[in-house]
Parts: C-alpha cells; sequence; structure tokens
C-alpha cells in the first residue's frame, strides 16, 4: 500500500482513535490524476448525510490530456464504507469534540481508497506535549547514534 497524499498535520492536530478505509467515488480521468499524485487532502474533512458518507474540499488537479472533463478541483465526492460503519460514524460524530478527518489516499487493488479516522481535537497544552515527546526522542535518537 503505497501512499498517495497524507495529512500529515492529523496526528499534530488530533488525538486518532479509530481508523477506517474507504473508496473513493471518482469521475473520468480524476483517477490519473489521483496516480500522478496530483492530490491534496489537507483541508479536507467528511460530513455525513442520509446514511451516506462526502468527503469535502480534496483537491484533485485536472487531469493536463484530459480535453473533455473538467470538473470542479474541490468538489464534494462521495465515500463508499458499510452501512454499519457509517452508522458507527455519524453516531460517534453527533458526540461532542469527534469528527471525522482524511489521514490518506492510497490504490488497493487497482481502486482510490481514503484512510479516514474518528478524531478528536487537541488543545494547546495537548500539542505542547507532543512536541516535547518529539524532541526528547529525536535527542535520544541523537545519542544513540553519537555513541556508536
Amino acid at each position: 500500500m503505497e501512499s498517495i497524499a497524507t495529512n500529515k498535520k492529523a496526528y499534530y492536530n488530533y488525538f486518532i482513535l479509530k481508523k477506517y478505509s474507504a473508496g473513493i467515488c471518482l469521475i473520468g480521468s480524476e483517477v490519473k490524476s489521483v496516480r500522478a499524485k496530483n492530490v491534496s487532502i489537507n483541508e479536507s474533512f467528511v460530513t455525513f448525510r442520509d446514511g451516506e458518507a462526502f468527503l469535502h474540499n480534496m483537491f484533485i488537479k485536472t487531469y493536463d490530456k484530459s480535453k473533455h472533463f473538467t470538473l470542479d478541483e474541490r468538489r464534494t465526492r462521495k465515500l463508499l464504507l458499510h452501512k454499519k460503519e457509517i452508522n458507527e460514524l455519524s453516531q460517534k460524530v453527533a458526540e461532542k469534540g469527534l469528527t471525522v478527518i482524511p489521514l490518506a489516499v492510497f490504490f488497493e487493488n487497482n481502486y482510490a481508497k481514503l484512510e479516514i479516522a474518528l478524531a478528536k481535537g487537541k488543545l494547546l497544552h495537548d500539542k505542547r506535549d507532543t512536541i516535547k515527546k518529539r524532541d526528547v526522542q529525536k535527542s535520544v535518537m541523537r545519542e544513540l547514534k553519537n555513541s556508536k
């Protein structure tokens, strides 16, 4: 599973509670554009409406060699999940402080997939703790490297 695009700030801004894999409904040359890694999920988010999941604000650049398909690059795309997963996620999102965010785009058996996560937002002191832990881990690795 090679990752096409990742949401690098997701682990910094959120506590990841549970991960899911969802298919993405793409039209026409969007698949070729995703294969060419012309995609960004940094500002995207997932919503639930009428028992379905939708991905908003995912950027897929228009494929250069496509002449007939000129779609909106940030259009809303439907996510393919099992009904049980949709019900579980929509109930959890209804709780205070939980959201569903995209983590990565990848291909599995020639199908475009999106790794999404149920997440809880971090507060400022949680982010400081994350930075502190990362700095300690870097210094430990540096010391181990220098001691050899």
